[in-house]
């Protein structure tokens, strides 16, 4: 495990640690002043910060099996455990959801009157302000470590405050008028809970299953590569995500066809240096596009075929083109939006257009996936 990784795990825990020790000491108040002012509204407020104490356990459990080193199951680690860990506080997330919201419901349809103090109103002050500066807290240092399980446990914090606040607000209220929204209020927290639950088991199965890589990590990946001297373009950048942060993958370049192996070689090197460096991204793979530049009439066919390519509605990008004179052949990779139904129908219309343009040349084309941006 690098000194970044032990630096990323040794933040989270530290953070996690004190945002258990915050909710247990608001779920242990909360929970006295909920009971003994016979207040559902508080009590389930109380049961939403035991989530989060939930939530930081397993996400400090995560974060441990997520950094244990690889081994020859595992050869590139195990970080996608903070998926699946990330799953497990979901469903806790859910039933105490669920259960909130069937008790919420029974209050509605039998009312009880609630009986609340000052000391009532203390804790429930208290609470807001303690979750306002746990929440701007826990948030600043996910972004700072790149762990979503963190960002997201400091937001739910943040929507926390908001809670106690509207709780605050109904006690205020019946205090004030003998007017009570306890059992509604209820409900609201209990359609939060279940909001965030639902939210990050999508995040999770979306993670697990291959979601589209950020198009600005992308982009920036892709322009690094563009950097190194010689390559006259990047495309086809696909990264595998091995768990929060940790991404390995592929690109390929077009480099001018007169480029030696030797030359090549060390400028797979060199990219995958560059991009290790400013990304973090491993690229295990540099695959190589030969780009004419001595033959003017290839040439001048690259031009012409992509923006007779370039034409069709649905294409997003042509690239690898090559047109070997010697053998009258052409090459090239087209990549088709997913909008478009039948995208390989598409690809051999383009194929059939191209060869109309240029007839007695064979052309060969690839349906390439549209990765990233």
């Amino acid at each position: 495990m690098s000194s970044n990784d032990i630096e990323r795990e040794r933040v989270i825990v530290r953070t996690s640690i004190i945002g258990i020790l915050s909710n247990i000491v608001l779920v242990i108040f909360k929970a006295l002043v909920g009971f003994a002012a016979g207040s559902i509204a508080i009590i389930l407020d109380a049961v939403n910060n035991l989530t989060d104490v939930l939530s930081s356990v397993i996400t400090i459990v995560g974060t441990k099996l997520a950094n244990r080193a690889p081994d020859k199951g595992h050869p590139v680690g195990h970080g996608r455990m903070e998926y699946l860990t990330t799953m497990v506080v979901a469903v806790i997330i859910l039933y105490a959801g669920v259960t909130a919201m069937m008790e919420s419901v029974k209050k509605i349809l039998h009312p009880a009157a609630a009986s609340y103090s000052v000391v009532t109103l203390l804790v429930l002050v208290g609470a807001v302000i303690v979750k306002l500066f746990l929440g701007t807290y826990v948030r600043r240092q996910g972004k700072a470590v790149g762990s979503g399980a963190l960002e997201g446990s400091g937001l739910d914090a943040l929507y926390d405050a908001i809670i106690s606040s509207s709780v605050l607000a109904t006690a205020l209220l019946y205090m004030a008028s003998g007017i009570s929204l306890e059992a509604w209020i209820g409900v609201v927290i209990a359609l939060f809970i279940l909001k965030s639950g639902l939210s990050m088991i999508g995040e999770a199965v979306n993670a697990m299953m291959g979601a589209r890589v950020s198009g600005k990590l992308s982009k920036a990946i892709k322009a690094t590569v563009a950097e190194e001297p010689g390559v006259m373009g990047a495309y086809d950048l696909f990264l595998n995500d091995y768990g929060p942060g940790n991404y390995y993958g592929s690109v390929h370049v077009e480099v001018p066809e007169t480029t030696t192996a030797e030359e090549i070689d060390v400028m797979s090197h060199n990219i995958q240096e560059r991009v290790l460096k400013k990304h973090g991204v491993v690229i295990t793979t540099v695959g190589v596009y030969a780009y004419n530049t001595t033959n003017p009439v290839s040439v001048e066919m690259r031009e012409n075929v992509r923006k007779l390519v370039m034409a069709h509605k649905g294409v997003i990008q042509m690239h690898g083109f090559y047109a070997n004179a010697e053998e009258k052949k052409i090459h090239f990779d087209v990549i088709i939006s997913f909008n478009i139904k039948d995208r390989e129908s598409l690809r051999q219309h383009i194929v059939n257009d191209v060869q109309k343009r240029y007839p007695g040349w064979a052309v060969y084309t690839n349906l390439d996936i549209d990765m990233s941006d």
